[in-house]
């Protein structure tokens, strides 16, 4: 029902947009709260930006001025603008989207920052 895109190779300082396409969410999708996470092997899932139907966003320190998150529709749920990427940005990328009930996770996609 979620699914990422947009992922890829690039090089440090440069930029990428995710997108995350949505698709059979029950309810009023305004309602959903949509997220974004990354996760990099033998770490913890990072929670990066969120936003909500009313606008309303959130944002992690670690990308605060970097990343910038926008809801753009009912079929592409929400996307992830990333500038100025780091090495240290490598990682598999998940949409989510928590109703009232569920959080839905997207497979992931991968993003590697090269130095």
């Amino acid at each position: 029902q979620l699914v990422e895109s947009g992922g890829g190779l690039v090089q440090a300082g440069g930029s990428l947009r995710l997108s995350c396409e949505a698709s059979g969410l029950p309810g009023e999708f305004g309602e959903y709260l949509i997220g974004w996470f990354r996760q990099t092997p033998g770490k913890a899932r990072e929670g990066l930006s969120a936003i909500q139907g009313d606008g309303r966003t959130y944002n992690a320190d670690s990308v605060k001025g970097r990343f910038t998150i926008s809801r753009a529709g009912a079929k592409i749920a929400a996307s992830l603008q990333m500038n100025s990427l780091k090495p240290e940005d490598s990682a598999v990328y998940y949409c989510t989207a928590t109703g009232r009930s569920e959080t839905y996770w997207g497979p992931g996609t991968q993003v590697t920052v090269s130095s």
